[in-house]
């Protein structure tokens, strides 16, 4: 393998020569190789969800080293790419292959998500970063000022963003065919744990387990098999909101240029503002609600009015929205009960305009405009975004010299800001006032202490 200095003078010479890299002016793909070469990959979590990227990557890129915390679980995914060299620390990796790696991929749990992305950024590499980014608002920031800042190419994994139904329906939704959008509801059945005793007492310590890198910038507690079930806990998770609102109200945040108030910065301009309120059946510091609804209310963006966006977690326990929205779908939602019983609504958002609707499934790659008789024979708009031959393809094309990724953490950024925003609210069970540009919740001061969590000694961004 070439050391990183002589890989890249080597793309660099021969695209001096007429061949190959492209150097653009967006600062979010600036660091590039060429157009034909491959990208040297290192995966960062190769099991569970990161067993997608351990299945996937290695069709589409050099695979040079593989990293996790839990040999048992990565076993399988090591022995799949031999030739890769393994680690459990991300940082050890970095230091010792910083010039045989580009760009990794991040799919840890989410708690771990911003110190190795940064890690990787602040040395160059690109990153694919799983949803939801981050684990808090703090962070979503951090990572894109880094991005911007180290000209790196970026992209969040919501792999919805690179279908044309995704795309369509943001050139649908912004060319008007609905007409002006006040509302909006976005479902999702999961719900939180509730009320949960915390784990005090200490389990005997896996041998296959690194519990202080799994644990990152958490606080430090003795190991517990129970804290394993991570996505029960605050500490760890965030919750179906970050877990599912990266996909499903994707098309919302774009389609309604909602992102564009987290650029609204203008001398003299009243800041925006953000309100969130809350109906839930429990505040709990450790947990999630079992159930929670949420209104995002939004201000007016250009010639956009301003929208309520209701988000609703937790299946038949959220008091009202399914029999409101299979009303407005004009048939019944499958919840595992109707239809064929394959739970295909148990995510989906639904858009509402004076001149018609639009129905978008959890992870928005199924769009239909609604009521269907009236779009029949509907015109749609010429294409306005590019088409994409997949999410993975794109960053990597990206990394090449291409144009930059759509879910580049300049967009992805503000909408992980978006959706944890309202575990901000449910922590506290109260309403909140966003800032956006300012990054600060204007209406209660002991809020803006949850947009960023204290880091135990030895972990920093």
């Amino acid at each position: 393998m070439a050391a990183r200095g002589g890989r890249r003078t080597f793309l660099k010479s021969t695209t001096l020569g007429g061949v190959g890299l492209i150097l653009l002016k967006d600062s979010r793909s600036a660091r590039t190789y060429g157009a034909n070469s491959k990208v040297n990959v290192a995966i960062v979590g190769v099991s569970g969800r990161g067993s997608w990227f351990s299945g996937t990557m290695p069709k589409l890129a050099n695979i040079v080293a593989m990293c996790d915390v839990n040999d048992r679980r990565a076993e399988p995914y090591y022995n799949a790419v031999p030739e890769a060299k393994k680690y459990h620390d991300f940082r050890v990796m970095l230091d010792e292959m910083d010039q045989q790696i580009d760009a990794i991929t991040v799919a840890t749990p989410d708690n771990t998500h911003a110190v190795i992305s940064a890690a990787a950024i602040k040395r160059g590499k690109h990153v694919l970063c799983e949803k939801p980014l981050t684990h808090d608002i703090f962070e979503a920031r951090t990572l894109r000022e880094l991005a911007r800042q180290h000209k790196v190419v970026t992209q969040m994994g919501n792999q919805g963003t690179a279908s044309n139904d995704f795309r369509r329906g943001v050139e649908l939704i912004q060319a008007g065919a609905l007409g002006e959008i006040r509302e909006v509801h976005a479902w999702n059945t999961g719900g939180g744990a509730g009320e949960r005793p915390v784990p005090t007492d200490e389990h005997p310590m896996p041998a296959f387990l690194k519990w202080d890198l799994w644990l990152g910038p958490a606080q430090g507690r003795p190991y517990n098999s129970r804290w394993a079930e991570w996505h029960t806990w605050r500490d760890f998770a965030t919750g179906q909101l970050g877990n599912w609102g990266c996909h499903t109200m994707n098309i919302i945040f774009k389609g309604l240029r909602l992102d564009s108030l987290w650029n609204a910065a203008k001398a003299g301009a009243t800041p925006p503002t953000i309100r969130l309120d809350v109906e839930l059946s429990g505040v709990h510091q450790a947990t999630f609600p079992k159930w929670e609804i949420i209104h995002y209310r939004f201000p007016a963006r250009g010639d956009m009015p301003p929208v309520t966006v209701h988000w609703y977690n937790g299946g038949g326990r959220a008091p009202g929205p399914r029999e409101q929205i299979e009303q407005m779908v004009g048939r019944q939602l499958d919840w595992g009960d109707a239809g064929e019983k394959k739970w295909q609504d148990h995510a989906g958002c639904l858009l509402i305009g004076d001149q018609g609707m639009l129905h978008a499934n959890g992870h928005n790659t199924v769009v239909t405009l609604l009521p269907q008789e009236k779009f029949k024979d509907f015109a749609a708009p010429a294409p306005a975004l590019p088409r994409s031959r997949g999410h993975e393809q794109e960053w990597l094309a990206a990394c090449r010299g291409g144009p930059a990724a759509l879910s580049n953490f300049d967009y992805s950024g503000p909408l992980a800001e978006f959706v944890l925003l309202g575990n901000v609210a449910t922590l506290f069970g109260k309403s909140i006032a966003y800032d956006p540009v300012a990054m600060k919740v204007t209406n209660l001061p002991e809020a803006n202490a949850a947009l960023k969590r204290q880091y135990r000694e030895g972990w920093s961004l």
